[in-house]
């Protein structure tokens, strides 16, 4: 395909859009995340703009360099992380359909699946490259993390494919698109029903991982390796770090709801045009604030951080088995 001046400027519009929302979304989910939980824990807790300021801080400080680091994969880690989530969410179908994924039909499910991996790998090379022993050490737990909860949210994508396949052979079923505008629990049996909700468990389960969040915050254990992976990162490049994790959020989130909650509002209310688009995108945003705290914010508050040794055992084990039987249950006829 031939990409025109008129074309390439859109994309770089666009991608500039999606990045922006992804970022800042981010952040305001993460102010909320640490009220909801001060709240939870009888805390009056930081303002919700907190992000904000710490972001703003940390941009206006030096970025101090570790005298034995390898300075250029040092500093090159954290714009990697943040280029990488944004190449993510180029993917998503952010507010239902109102925006057009700006790379829809490249790959979408499964490209994005190991795409979100490439955010954990710039953070384990950059604590490998800081001569940290607690960023090493965060690094080698960072990458446990990885190989576990890659099956699972695999087996999660290869159901809800492998079902679509079914029902419309021949399809783009790998397409997130695709996916958000053809829901699927309107179309399977009781044991496909069960089969979802399994898998839906299973995502649940795996989004702490992605995001180093409690339980599977082994990686950067305060009490016990000092932040780990960004135990030697500060000033600008730390930020860059706080950027992709609060866009990486929305990601994640925004992955769960096309995949699971695939629902506009406005078809059932029968309003169309501006407004409707307007009313699906607000409708989206609720969705993914509840999946967030659903995933992360009740999750980090009810559960306590997990062995290293457990991680996987929790991954390869449990969630594995119930992925599997939520993907037999979806696939096989009923």
């Amino acid at each position: 395909m031939v990409v025109t001046s008129g074309t390439a400027l859109g994309a770089v519009i666009g991608t500039i859009g999606f990045a922006a929302f992804g970022i800042l979304c981010g952040l305001l989910y993460k102010g909320f995340d640490r009220k909801i939980s001060a709240h939870m824990q009888s805390r009056i807790g930081p303002p919700i703009i907190q992000p904000f300021l710490d972001v703003s801080k940390f941009m206006i400080k030096d970025s101090v360099q570790p005298e034995r680091a390898l300075a250029w994969l040092y500093n090159a880690a954290p714009i990697v992380s943040l280029a990488s989530v944004i190449t993510v969410l180029l993917y998503l179908p952010f507010g239902g359909l109102t925006f057009t994924p700006i790379l829809s039909g490249h790959g979408d499910l499964i490209l994005v699946v190991y795409l979100l991996i490439l955010p954990a790998l710039a953070m384990v090379a950059g604590g490998f490259a800081s001569s940290s022993p607690f960023a090493t050490i965060g690094a080698q737990r960072k990458m446990v993390t990885m190989m576990s909860y890659e099956f699972p949210l695999a087996v999660v994508a290869i159901a809800i494919a492998w079902k679509l396949n079914q029902l419309y052979p021949g399809e783009s079923v790998f397409g997130l698109a695709f996916i958000y505008s053809h829901p699927l629990w309107g179309h399977v049996g009781p044991a496909g029903i069960i089969g979802m909700l399994l898998l839906l468990f299973s995502i649940v389960v795996v989004t702490p991982g992605q995001l180093a969040t409690v339980p599977f915050d082994i990686d950067e254990a305060s009490p016990e390796i000092a932040e780990g992976l960004t135990a030697e990162y500060s000033g600008r490049n730390f930020a860059l770090f706080y950027l992709a994790d609060a866009a990486k959020m929305v990601a994640v989130g925004t992955l769960t709801v096309a995949l699971f909650f695939p629902y506009d509002l406005s078809p059932l209310i029968g309003i169309s045009g501006p407004v409707g688009s307007f009313i699906d995108f607000v409708f989206f945003l609720l969705k993914l604030f509840l999946v967030t705290t659903l995933t992360v914010t009740l999750t980090r508050v009810a559960v306590a951080r997990l062995k290293v040794s457990q991680v996987p055992t929790s991954y390869w084990g449990a969630t594995t088995a119930i992925a599997l039987v939520g993907l037999i249950l979806l696939v096989v006829p009923n």
